[in-house]
């Protein structure tokens, strides 16, 4: 082994890395803390790399890739994989011919999320094979396995990553690209695809089939490490947890699993016989605990307090030791706010100066909740604001209606705000509404990522861009207005104020690139210009 075959890698690259080599074609999904920068890293290395409008549509646009006999990866935040479960819960039931991999990149402590939800709970109820690394070299190993599982099994396999393994860096040995992986083909299977009832009935039987299958293939040879210590005290765990646990009890017996779902039930049985004591540390809900109580495994869990954030090794000491007393209280940070300059400062102090309600979304201008602004008083999901927005004027008092405002983001509003225009134009409520898109020509939160209402793709290079306005005047949107922020004639409080004032349904688009991102934007349209005039010499030319 020589030191250029060694290289250190977060767990995102290593997946991005493992993807290259496993022959993936295609890469979708859509930017969201941890995932980022798997498809990022995926297309610096040269693989095929796209930004979906939504984690739903990337979902969809894969199985069509796997359905096509080709490779895919999917990548998403663990609030996506809401999104996309619509589809999750039918594609376990079809059959893929290329392997498809479901990145759920899960945030304990809401590092930078909405909430703190455990995908674990999807592997059980959408029925999906799921693993979990527990650092880089994993993450590159188990994507490669994941690969394998689903097209031995004809199935979608999740790799469910963690906040810590995302962005912690450890070595990864590469095993380089992989050989005799298929070329694309398309192969009519109608009852494997097409999932009316009369073949979803028996696709159901043959997925349940599958996971007998792989759990016995899990009980047989699956990712399994065991580390035999004392018998007083063994450990089961999965993910990061198994870093910590071995560090916080060093003399302990371990047993870390690899593929979670389905488990290793007998193995995990095996491994308690003779042990005095079993303790399951895992982040998050007690989903290891719980099923191995019900396969009646005698095991404890981690008192309740220890659900909430992250896990660490002095956290996980304390569980060991049933330690319940109060946490030491971390240092407090300095708060998250609006960058100098940013044009949303200016939105959220005429929102605060008419005293408006504001249905807030996802994105950097969620911190127009905090002070100077303190101008949002919503804030649930990706494209929640246009539909709380709406259900407030349905009901509130016509007085308290006229100052109902919904504000959502150009990348926000592409993925989950159309369906919110189209609710509001076909059920308005009496008052009207106001819709403002705060368009900064970037999906800003997560990295500075395209989108497409910016015109151009994942690797910045030029693409057909969407027109809010035009989108929504054709839905039917009676008054559209779209305004520069840096027009210093322009009285953006007067401007909210008479939309305010009308019966009518209203889109206001504020536009004004991110400060961070506006010196790359000025590059990006130089290369794009540049590209166009010398294609334009060459046709001249060879004219």
């Amino acid at each position: 082994m020589t030191t250029a075959e060694r290289q250190l890698l977060s767990g995102d690259d290593a997946v991005a890395l493992a993807a290259l080599h496993a022959g993936v074609r295609l890469g979708t999904g859509y930017p969201g803390t941890p995932s980022t920068e798997i498809l990022e890293t995926f297309d610096r290395l040269g693989g095929h790399a796209q930004w979906s409008p939504n984690e739903k549509v990337a979902l969809e646009v894969a199985l069509g890739v796997a359905f096509a006999g080709s490779r895919t990866l999917v990548t998403m935040k663990h609030v996506g994989l809401n999104v996309a479960a619509d589809p999750l819960f039918t594609a376990t039931y079809t059959d893929v011919e290329g392997g498809l991999v479901i990145v759920s990149a899960d945030d304990p402590g809401m590092a930078s999320s909405q909430n703190e939800q455990d995908n674990r709970h999807y592997s059980r109820a959408a029925a999906i094979p799921t693993l979990e690394p527990v650092d880089s070299q994993q993450a590159y190993d188990f994507t490669l396995l994941a690969f394998e599982i689903s097209e031995r099994w004809k199935i979608p396999v999740m790799l469910r990553i963690t906040t810590r393994v995302c962005h912690s860096k450890t070595i990864v040995i590469p095993r380089g690209p992989v050989s005799g992986v298929a070329e694309p083909a398309f192969e009519r299977r109608i009852p494997a695809r097409v999932m009316i009832p009369a073949y979803a009935k028996p696709a159901h039987h043959r997925l349940r089939t599958k996971l007998a299958e792989i759990a016995a293939w899990n009980e047989a040879e699956g990712p399994v490490r065991m580390n035999a210590g004392d018998s007083e005290l063994g450990i089961v765990t999965s993910g990061i947890s198994a870093v910590h646990a071995r560090e916080a009890a060093p003399d302990a017996s371990h047993l870390t699993i690899g593929m979670t779902y389905p488990l290793p039930i007998e193995r995990i049985r095996a491994f308690a016989a003779g042990l005095e004591r079993l303790v399951v540390v895992e982040e998050g809900d007690p989903v290891l605990v719980d099923e191995l109580r019900a396969a009646g495994i005698q095991a404890e869990g981690k008192p309740e307090m220890y659900r909430f954030g992250e896990l660490d090794v002095a956290r996980v000491r304390r569980i060991l030791a049933g330690d319940t007393s109060p946490e030491p209280v971390p240092p407090k940070g300095k708060p998250p706010e609006l960058c100098q300059g940013c044009a949303h400062r200016e939105v959220f102090q005429a929102l605060r100066d008419l005293d408006c309600i504001v249905a807030g979304d996802i994105g950097c201008y969620t911190l127009g909740v905090l002070p100077p602004f303190s101008a949002m008083d919503t804030c649930v999901c990706m494209g929640a604001s246009i539909g709380v927005g709406l259900g407030l004027r349905h009901v509130l008092p016509e007085d308290q209606a006229r100052r109902v405002v919904s504000v959502i983001g150009d990348s926000t509003f592409v993925h989950s705000g159309l369906t919110g225009i189209a609710e509001m134009v076909y059920n308005p409520p009496a008052t009207g509404h106001l819709v403002m898109i705060l368009d900064n020509g970037t999906t800003a939160m997560t990295g500075l990522q395209e989108h497409p209402g910016t015109g151009r793709l994942l690797d910045h290079s030029t693409t057909n861009k969407m027109s809010f306005e035009g989108i929504a005047r054709a839905m039917g949107v009676q008054n559209v207005q779209v305004v520069e922020t840096t027009d210093k004639s322009l009285s953006l409080k007067d401007l909210i104020a008479e939309l305010l004032a009308k019966p009518e349904t209203s889109l206001l688009i504020t536009r004004q690139p991110c400060v961070l991102a506006a010196p790359k934007i000025r590059f990006y349209d130089k290369a794009a210009a540049e590209s166009a005039q010398l294609q334009s010499c060459a046709a001249a030319v060879s004219g």
